[in-house]
């Protein structure tokens, strides 16, 4: 399985206006069915964003608040990486969390103010049955770098 990070186009625009403050803001992430169509450039704000899973099998609406949340400069490559620790939902026995894409962004209280970060595409379906559903954000050499 072919795992793809994608910024968001607008992200940029939002960190520079203060929209985004990684380590004093609410950042979460929210898993998405195969139905969801991202559009990179369309889509801006959290209330863009359809077919979210809905409350069940161990996941909650909205998504999971990123803990941990630091920085780390690259001298590699001349990028900060912005970090979290792992993100886990965990089904109860017998339950299925399925999802294809999941979708960070900062949280504001409202989908039509909270503005869209990062895609991942996990690039197919992850099924997670009575056990942890996990995004290891080291795997995906960070949340996002800039």
């Amino acid at each position: 399985m072919a795992i793809t990070v994608s910024r968001y186009g607008k992200v940029g625009y939002h960190f520079a206006t203060a929209n985004i403050n990684w380590t004093s803001g609410t950042i979460k992430v929210a898993l998405c069915s195969a139905s969801y169509t991202p559009d990179l450039d369309a889509h801006e704000f959290f209330s863009s964003v359809t077919n979210e899973l809905g409350t069940a099998n161990g996941y909650t609406a909205g998504g999971a608040t990123l803990g941990t949340k630091t920085t780390a400069y690259i001298s590699a490559d001349d990028q900060t990486a912005l970090r979290a620790a792992n993100t886990v939902w965990t089904p109860a026995t017998g339950e299925t969390l399925t999802a294809r894409y999941a979708v960070v962004y900062r949280d504001t209280g409202s989908g039509a103010t909270s503005p869209l970060m990062v895609l991942v595409d996990f690039g197919e379906n992850v099924v997670a049955t009575g056990a942890a559903f996990t995004i290891d954000w080291n795997d995906t050499g960070g949340v996002l770098k800039i």
